[in-house]
């Protein structure tokens, strides 16, 4: 009841404000300290007001708040121990599917050869030039280290 009260007041003496702004010819002004004014006035109307009220008397809701905060911990939690194994979900995906690209064709006679069967050392490709289809050089260089 008290906040109420107080909203209204502070919606009035805005309003009064507003008034007195308008009387100065500056309109654009008064209309925004209108707007502010009105503000308290509406949450007070929807009654947002009593729930807040409501909330912070409330054991239950502060229960609910600490569930909340506890949810977020574990959250970042889990989210700090992702980044320190270096690898995100899409990393993870990524990497199981170059895992099973890798396996034996189920009509192959012999398995196949992994990356450490292929030569050592293989010849440097010469130095290009920077230009406009080079920028995916180094993309490639990657790729055909990994064969593929």
């Amino acid at each position: 009841m008290i906040a109420e009260t107080v909203c209204s007041a502070v919606a009035a003496a805005g309003l009064g404000i507003a008034v007195v702004t308008a009387y100065r010819k500056r309109y654009l002004m008064a209309a925004r300290i209108a707007a502010y004014a009105l503000v308290p006035l509406g949450l007070v109307m929807t009654g947002i007001v009593d729930w807040v009220a409501d909330t912070a008397f409330s054991p239950t809701a502060w229960a609910g708040f600490a569930v909340l905060g506890g949810a977020w911990a574990l959250f970042a939690t889990t989210r700090a121990v992702e980044r320190r194994r270096g690898g995100t979900r899409k990393e993870r995906r990524a990497a199981a599917r170059a895992a099973r690209s890798e396996a034996v064709a189920p009509a192959a006679s012999a398995p196949s050869l992994g990356p450490a069967s292929r030569p050592a050392s293989r010849p440097a490709a010469a130095p290009r030039a920077n230009s406009g289809s080079d920028d995916f050089s180094d993309v490639e260089a990657i790729l055909k280290k990994h064969g593929i």
